[in-house]
């Protein structure tokens, strides 16, 4: 049963106080970090297709019940997070509680989970970027601007690949850089969502509300199944935990006052939009432009088409440094080859990791056509939610005199209606995302008996 060996939770602690990565974040940044990874398609490109194809007006009862299943998941992390500040998020939870073989399971699942996001995410930026620069009379030759099968002629998405190869510039060289340029591109979209919300409020049609629920409450169901996409990324704060000056008080702090500030966000822009146009018109890929045109506030609209790359600009920032720091714990494990966990003595950054993650998340992004791919982005993430509750109420268990600095409140019942939560919006996903997560976990299964179960540290002592 050496499969089920877990991490001492006193070695663990020991290893956080080790000099490693910079710690250069406080609360603040964290909370501008989340913001960043939260804000970005699920306003302004998932708001409209989910109005249109699943809730209809009823949009803002599909965003309260993701946000729900988020911020219960949300209240574990923070104690997990300010409890056992290590890199690696959920992984390390995992490892702590329920064993190495559920830990490298659920890393492997985080790591595609992150890498299907950014390279999601780009393709998203692209279509943003090619729309904006058309406005002014340019376009990409049509071999450039869109992935190989997509029915669109394209040989290769390129700005999709160059966005993804200058954020990983940027992470390369420092977190405390990074955090710098996503506090400032997070200003920047907070600020275009203000001016929609007070240009918009003005035009709001009640008439436009009715029918409030035209799909039934299965619409609204398989509606937030959807835009949970919108919230993943809270989440990624954890995986900052060794970069954090003071992670006790600072990690609960970024991870609650993100997600509370980006739920009260979308649950406004949901209301808006639908009462600016009927919803049955939001089946556009970017449906908060559309609906400012649609209310003949052009230029405001132009704004919002600069506000929008800039927010998606954030989110490939965070998932991409997410991923990199998940493939970072796991290879310091030794679950993975060693070169993942190599610091950079001048940057003090995963460097060639950082490099290594941002070519393949470019490779996806400008050859793959990543429609089918883009569920298992929510598949992994409800997974790594359901798995950080399960991990608080074993940590409450067996370790009931660890010093926590900040406890989750209503242990059991939180964490146990978070994994009901999940578990439900897990089964309202298509099948073919089943497929392919049982297909991608099956391959980490293959990869974890081969080979990190025998260069694992813990079977090396």
């Amino acid at each position: 049963m050496n499969i089920l060996r877990k991490k001492s939770i006193s070695e663990m602690l020991a290893q956080s106080q080790q000099k490693g990565l910079s710690r250069s974040l406080g609360a603040f940044d964290l909370t501008l970090l989340g913001i960043g990874a939260i804000i970005g398609t699920g306003i302004f490109v998932l708001t409209g297709v989910v109005a249109a194809e699943h809730a209809g007006p009823a949009l803002i009862l599909s965003f309260i019940i993701s946000g729900l299943a988020c911020a219960f998941a949300a209240f574990c992390y923070a104690e997990f997070a300010s409890t056992v500040p290590i890199a690696g998020s959920v992984y390390t939870y995992t490892y702590a509680t329920l064993g190495e073989v559920f830990a490298f399971l659920i890393g492997w699942d985080l790591m595609l989970e992150y890498l299907l996001a950014t390279s999601a995410v780009a393709t998203g930026w692209s279509a943003y970027f090619q729309s904006l620069i058309a406005g002014f009379g340019l376009h990409l030759p049509a071999a450039l601007a869109s992935a190989p099968g997509t029915g669109k002629g394209g040989i290769i998405n390129l700005p999709a690949v160059i966005i993804i190869l200058i954020i990983t510039t940027l992470l390369s060289r420092g977190i405390r850089e990074s955090a710098r340029v996503n506090n400032i591109m997070v200003f920047i979209k907070l600020a275009v969502i203000v001016l929609f919300i007070v240009a918009g409020i003005g035009y709001v049609k009640p008439d436009n509300w009715s029918p409030f629920m035209p799909f039934g409450f299965q619409g609204i169901v398989a509606g937030a199944a959807t835009v949970f996409f919108a919230y993943i990324g809270f989440d990624a704060v954890a995986t900052a935990a060794e970069e954090v000056k003071r992670p006790q008080r600072d990690l609960p702090l970024g991870i609650i006052w993100s997600l509370a500030i980006c739920t009260a966000l979308y649950i406004i822009v949901s209301l808006i939009l639908t009462g600016m146009v009927p919803f049955a018109k939001l089946n556009v890929a970017d449906p908060v432009s559309f609906a400012l045109h649609y209310v003949g506030q052009d230029s405001i609209a132009g704004l919002v088409s600069v506000g929008a790359i800039t927010g998606i600009t954030t989110v490939l920032l965070v998932m991409l440094f997410a991923q990199v720091r998940i493939s970072y714990a796991m290879s310091r494990d030794g679950l993975l080859p060693p070169v993942l966990s190599e610091v950079h003595e001048r940057f003090k950054t995963p460097f060639k990791n950082t490099w290594l993650t941002g070519f393949v998340a470019a490779g996806i992004a400008g050859f793959i056509d990543l429609t089918t791919l883009a569920h298992l982005v929510n598949m992994g993430t409800l997974s790594a939610f359901a798995l950080i509750a399960v991990a608080v109420l074993i940590l409450r268990k067996t370790h009931p005199d660890l010093k926590r600095s900040f406890k989750a409140p209503f242990v059991p019942v939180l964490p146990v209606l978070t994994v009901i939560f999940c578990v439900y919006l897990m089964i309202s996903l298509p099948a073919i995302t089943w497929i392919s997560f049982v297909i991608w976990i099956s391959i980490g299964l293959i990869i974890y008996f081969l080979y990190a179960r025998r260069t694992s540290n813990l079977n090396n002592k």
